[in-house]
């Protein structure tokens, strides 16, 4: 599981991603959340731009990341 401590009020998702070193790019992430491989607080979430809050779980490639 990966902890990541938010600064401000939220993240986009595809800046997470990156943040986060799941994906190298901002190409790549826009890709797997268009392809339905992420899924943010247990369901898939598409919208490249989905706002990130405290208290959030973000899944994918087998990889937890909660928002603190």
């Amino acid at each position: 599981m990966i902890e990541f401590h938010l600064a401000g009020d939220f993240i986009p998702l595809i800046q997470l991603l990156k943040a986060t070193n799941l994906v190298q790019t901002g190409g790549e992430a826009q890709i797997v959340v268009s392809e339905g491989l992420v899924k943010c607080n247990g369901e898939i979430e598409y919208r490249k731009r989905f706002k990130v809050k405290r208290g959030d779980t973000v899944e994918f490639d087998n990889k937890t990341i909660t928002v603190k």
